[in-house]
């Protein structure tokens, strides 16, 4: 900690001459009431300033009175408990939000802004972000509380920052699969699963990003070799969500599911369905991120938004409705259901990464498995 009784640029607390440090013969008593001292001073110097910050964008934002969000996240289960504790911390804002599927969210901001007339203040989803960077329209921000995210879950440049995750996993049948049958990759090519396994083909949630983390996870060569092995399994392509390919499988009409949410098996499971996920690389993680609407007509409530659900009382409140917080101090309800608790590795992409290789990992799904 920086020594503020001698700093040329930071005044001695009051009370508190600056000076030369204490000597060896001061004794234990008086080095606790200096430290103690130090600490209010601190306290005093730099609360207040970032306090003064908070407020400052509040009442910017209550002048606005209203943000618009767009918004992939479930209403029922996140979405309203959110706004809940958003207007109890910031009472006088009225959020108004709009639920739709990422790829829409993304067309609608976008025909906003070829328009004109731009409504949306905030987007999240797990695909919202790559067409909306492509087309420029993210403003830069980087909230209080990025610092506190890994650098894979931020934008370098402050254009986004992951808000809740999911990691893509095996989902299997514990009646047609075995507790030890698959322990790695390799094994889901033994010619016994043949005809037997499922994934969805969603783009950004399904088999084309399963690919394309095998790419990322084994290299190009390794990867291409897996991948034409798996794909003498006769893997079956569900046009439908990774939640419908997982009920099709605990009704056992598929032993395995490739690239099913592991949150989604775990709540299953609880309930007593026979099904279990595994720890099995490649484990593909893609994430809501969440942004600034580049010339969002209301700016500060967004950023007050934004704030807020990336905070710690933002993230808790994702933890407590069942979601997985992106921000790592912040436990799922289930501990295990996240890398730091459950002992796993996960493989995370984020929008830039998607954006870049999305429409090469669809060409190889395409040609290997259809």
């Amino acid at each position: 900690m920086t020594d503020r009784r001698s700093h040329p640029l930071i005044p001695a607390p009051a009370g508190i001459q600056a000076g030369p440090r204490l000597s060896r013969g001061t004794g234990r008593g008086n080095r606790r009431a200096v430290a103690f001292l130090l600490l209010v001073a601190t306290i005093v110097l730099f609360c207040p300033r970032a306090h003064a910050a908070d407020n400052a964008l509040y009442a910017a934002a209550k002048k606005e009175g209203e943000v618009v969000w767009y918004t992939s996240l479930i209403v029922n289960q996140a979405v309203r408990p959110l706004v809940a504790a958003f207007n109890k911390k910031y009472p006088g804002i009225d959020v108004q939000y709009s639920r739709a599927d990422s790829g829409p969210n993304a067309i609608k901001v976008i025909d906003e802004a070829r328009a004109g007339r731009v409504t949306g203040d905030v987007f999240d989803g797990i695909a919202t972000a790559p067409p909306l960077l492509k087309a420029g329209l993210v403003e830069k921000f980087a909230p209080p509380d990025a610092d506190k995210y890994p650098a894979a879950l931020r934008d370098p440049e402050g254009r986004w920052n992951a808000l809740v995750l999911y990691f893509l996993t095996l989902g299997v049948n514990t009646q047609l699969v075995g507790k030890d049958e698959i322990k790695g990759a390799q094994d889901l090519l033994n010619p016994k699963w043949k005809d037997k396994i499922a994934w969805s083909t969603a783009p950004a949630s399904g088999a084309p990003v399963y690919v394309g983390s095998v790419l990322q996870t084994m290299g190009k060569d390794k990867g291409m070799a897996f991948l034409r092995a798996l794909a003498k399994q006769n893997i079956v392509n569900v046009e439908a969500t990774n939640r419908t390919v997982l009920d099709q499988v605990i009704l056992g009409q598929y032993a395995i599911a490739l690239s099913i949410f592991n949150h989604h098996a775990q709540i299953s499971e609880e309930k007593g369905a026979p099904v279990t996920w595994l720890k099995v690389e490649p484990i593909p993680a893609p994430f809501h991120a969440i942004g600034l609407v580049k010339s969002a007509p209301h700016p500060n409530a967004a950023r007050l938004l934004i704030d807020f659900l990336l905070s710690q009382e933002g993230q808790q409140t994702f933890a407590d409705v069942g979601y997985l917080p992106a921000l790592p101090s912040v436990p799922a309800k289930t501990p295990q259901l996240k890398p730091e608790a459950g002992g796993f590795t996960a493989n995370f992409i984020s929008p830039a990464t998607m954006s870049a290789n999305i429409d090469n990992w669809v060409k190889i799904k395409n040609e290997l498995f259809d």
